[in-house]
């Protein structure tokens, strides 16, 4: 069993920035983040495969936010730069052990942290 915690959310202007962090207790294959706004489903928002470094990103959030980790404390990070208002929500780290290929899929994830909130206001 692996253990995630996120750290990093806030409150924050549009145009801002902030950076997630999310603290894994092992290794993990794959990592990503969603997020879940009120009223509205989970959405992936992008992941890493962290041994290869492979990354991939929901189109909303291309060019603005970068996923990247730290191999020898299990760390994975979540830079976010021109936030919008639409980026409020509560993100969650998601992590495997195993490869699935299906990496914005929330069923390929077997642990999930209890998620940060970011507000973003106008």
């Amino acid at each position: 069993q692996v253990q995630l915690v996120e750290s990093g959310g806030g409150l924050v202007q549009a145009g801002g920035s902030l950076r997630l962090s999310c603290a894994a207790s092992g290794p993990t294959l794959t990592t990503s983040w969603f997020r879940q706004a009120s009223g509205k489903e989970r959405e992936f928002v992008a992941a890493i495969r962290v041994t290869a470094g492979t990354t991939y990103y929901a189109d909303s959030v291309k060019g603005r936010f970068t996923i990247s980790r730290d191999n020898a404390k299990n760390g994975v990070f979540l830079q976010m730069n021109s936030l919008k208002p639409e980026d409020t929500a509560i993100y969650y780290c998601a992590a495997s052990p195993y490869y699935r290929a299906a990496a914005a899929a929330t069923g390929s994830y077997d642990y999930w942290g209890q998620g940060t909130q970011v507000t973003v206001s106008s």
